[in-house]
């Protein structure tokens, strides 16, 4: 259909209310190099590097890029209370757990899940395969993660009971 005017280009819905209210814009773009080490290394060979994390973004959201090593892995059905979390397949193959069944994903993929959504991923072939991950807001899981490692590497040993209030305390809701 061809744009005859100013309604045809117009948002369908309001923008957010404004954050930023200066006039002159300021110099706070942050870069982070392809060079910089991840954060977290797993001992399966598995790494985490914090993109972005929802403390340097105002809490609006967080985004790190998870990588797969050469060992098979997942992340057992969950659901998130508080957060939405997006997954955007970079290399690889994995797959992903809907709530029902679990598909495979190539990259370029898009998976959303909205809060309360069960979800989950695996790397069944066991073959290197990294993704981009999306938390909004941006919840505080730089600690989840890095915990996660020390309990892999033997450093953190928890009880039964304390690992389910590690996870509750994290949002994580296994199903």
């Amino acid at each position: 259909m061809p744009m005859t005017g100013l309604d045809d280009v117009l948002p369908p819905r309001p923008y957010p209310a404004a954050i930023y209210t200066g006039s002159t814009g300021e110099a706070t773009a942050t870069i982070r190099r392809a060079s910089t080490p991840p954060e977290v290394v797993y001992p399966s060979g598995n790494s985490c590097e914090y993109l972005a994390r929802g403390e340097d973004t105002g809490g609006h959201f967080g985004l790190l890029k998870w990588n797969f090593g050469g060992a098979p892995g997942q992340s057992e059905p969950h659901l998130h209370r508080t957060f939405s979390e997006s997954f955007f397949l970079l290399s690889g193959s994995i797959q992903f757990f809907d709530g029902t069944s679990w598909s495979d994903a190539a990259p370029g993929d898009f998976v959303h899940v909205p809060p309360g959504g069960v979800h989950g991923y695996q790397n069944v072939s066991g073959a290197p395969a990294s993704m981009l991950v999306l938390f909004t807001p941006g919840a505080p899981r730089e600690a989840y993660f890095e915990s996660l490692r020390a309990m892999a590497e033997g450093s953190l040993a928890l009880t039964d009971d304390e690992k389910a209030s590690f996870f509750i305390a994290h949002d994580n809701v296994f199903v």
